[in-house]
């Protein structure tokens, strides 16, 4: 089935509005950084939580997410039912951030640990964005419309390359334009969009399944052609996903990603005030509760239905998505459903490059060259994005060589980085006895040790050289991902034992040992029951998830 004229007008309203909304947002002045970085600190928890979530869920969820349940079923939805620690954000880690003023994330390391803390994070952070998230969002992305359309070439060129480039391009002008307001508001149409679309997705794909039998037909035909594969859990001796290793890993992932990463906390610290910033973060718990349902629940229904000889999926996992979309959806419906998939990659990528230049502006360049105009730096913030623009482009080719599950490899890299940042943070957060000199080489030493494992998974004729390399490559992955925390945790407590711990005075604020009973005051004063009912209902509702799918 082709794109008709129905669809092309439904994608042409969706674009228009997005151009409405980004041209209201660059007339408005950009008084200074703040407001560039951070959309001048007054955005309220509906703007925060509908970011969160856009910004999180791009077009690898849509494209990857789908891939994994075609090919893992319920074995991944782990990594999506641990963003409940969204709320260890909202409760434990965003009154700090927002206490301080920080910018960034690596600001907070500074003022805990050291500057070079910070810097080495902030290192870390934009090779983690350019080499995996970018790249592989606009792989999905690109490969998702590619798929949709079913055009392979266009003026002698690889259609792949046209809309993954083209859309980059449009996302990024968007975006060093409006800057965090326009993906805070573009986010706000986006989300109920994307919502829309993959709804759609999964209700018709389960009454496909279903046939005469209709939608509660399809779940019984999915659930007997998954097997094993509608489970959570894997057994201890499972070659890929042990259920200890499992858990342990991607709370570990979890936790990097919901507490510390740039990409996500930057939505929090645009909040108005400390309570704004709680409940934002507490929505975007809720609208993650979705994605095993709406993202990687169609993946698994894909592969039912290429067993019942539906669909087929020659193009592999990856391939999952793009085929219900393009085989299952009525005229009109399909043009919802792109949108909604441009949408998802259009706004990942504009958090992506907003929080990039707010790493390089704040954490490099204003460290070098301070005392320049907000202009200056709002000029340098901008050409930091185009950068980043550029270099996920040139990243792109590299993905298909991270593995055939577009989900799995992204988690497979980032529980590499992962590890070594959470000790420091925690660590950091609840403890005054760990040192500068522990933050920094416990995040070294981590850090190092992940890319060794990364290295030895891309050249695998090195582990030949020392029976020791061969033991690190071999391991599976997510208990390599534990080892890691351990790991930089014992190397964290060792450096402390021999060096000199900063004093309280100067960790005034900044850990839950050294806070002020005005400051607790002021947490305090920022919550009241409204917070408690529905932090106590998101966790109630993972644990009934968790209980059906065990």
């Amino acid at each position: 089935m082709s794109f008709v004229a129905l669809d092309w007008a439904i994608l042409g309203l969706f674009a228009l509005v997005l151009l409405g909304v980004v041209v209201w947002v660059a007339l408005m002045k950009e008084e200074d950084t703040e407001d560039y970085f951070l959309a001048g600190r007054n955005a309220g928890w509906l703007v925060i939580g509908a970011s969160i979530f856009a910004s999180n869920i791009g077009s690898e969820h849509l494209v990857g997410l789908a891939s994994a349940g075609a090919e893992n079923g319920m074995a991944m939805a782990h990594w999506e039912l641990q963003s409940w620690l969204i709320l260890v954000l909202a409760w434990v880690f965003a009154p700090y951030f927002w206490r301080a003023k920080i910018f960034t994330t690596p600001e907070y390391l500074e003022k805990r640990y050291s500057s070079r803390t910070r810097t080495f994070f902030s290192f870390i952070s934009l090779v983690s964005y350019v080499l995996t998230k970018v790249s592989v969002t606009v792989f999905a992305g690109g490969l998702a419309i590619q798929e949709i359309f079913g055009i392979d070439t266009m003026f002698g060129i690889d259609f792949f390359w046209i809309a993954a480039i083209s859309l980059v391009l449009i996302t990024g002008l968007y975006t060093v334009v409006g800057g965090m307001k326009a993906v805070l508001w573009t986010s706000v149409i986006q989300t109920p969009v994307l919502l829309l679309g993959s709804v759609i997705i999964l209700f018709v794909g389960l009454t496909q399944l279903g046939g005469d039998g209709g939608l509660m037909e399809g779940f019984v035909v999915l659930k007997q052609a998954s097997g094993e594969n509608m489970h959570l859990f894997r057994p201890i001796d499972d070659p890929d996903f042990p259920w200890p290793a499992v858990v342990g890993g991607s709370i570990i992932i979890g936790a990097w990603y919901w507490c510390t990463d740039q990409y996500i906390v930057q939505r929090v610290l645009s909040a108005r005030d400390m309570t704004q910033a709680r409940r934002g973060a507490i929505f975007g718990g809720y609208l993650k509760l979705l994605p095993v349902f709406i993202f990687l629940m169609p993946g698994m229904i894909a592969a039912a239905m290429a067993q019942e000889g539906l669909i087929s999926l020659e193009g592999g996992a990856n391939a999952a998505f793009p085929t219900l979309v393009r085989e299952l959806l009525p005229a009109g419906v399909k043009g919802v459903v792109l949108g909604g998939a441009i949408a998802a990659l259009m706004s990942s990528l504009a958090s992506l490059f907003n929080s990039s230049a707010t790493l390089f502006t704040v954490d490099f360049y204003e460290r070098i060259r301070p005392g320049l105009t907000q202009k200056h730096y709002l000029s340098v913030g901008r050409s930091a994005t185009l950068v980043v623009v550029l270099l996920g482009i040139a990243w792109v080719p590299v993905i298909p060589m991270l593995g055939d599950s577009l989900y799995e490899a992204l988690q497979k890299v980032q529980g590499l980085i992962a590890p070594a940042i959470v000790a420091v943070f925690f660590v950091g957060l609840w403890s005054t006895r760990a040192t500068p000199e522990a933050g920094f080489y416990g995040l070294v030493a981590g850090f190092a040790a992940g890319m060794l494992r990364l290295v030895l998974d891309l050249s695998p004729g090195l582990t030949n050289a020392h029976p020791a390399l061969t033991a690190i490559q071999s391991l599976n992955w997510l208990y390599y991902c534990c080892g890691l925390l351990a790991f930089t945790l014992a190397v964290m407590f060792v450096v402390s034992l021999v060096t000199r711990p900063k004093s309280r005075e100067a960790l005034d604020g900044l850990t839950h040992q050294s806070i002020s009973s005005e400051q607790a005051q002021d947490v305090r004063a920022s919550w009241n029951l409204w917070d408690v009912v529905h932090t106590v209902a998101i966790l109630s509702i993972t644990a009934i998830i968790y209980i059906i799918f065990w």
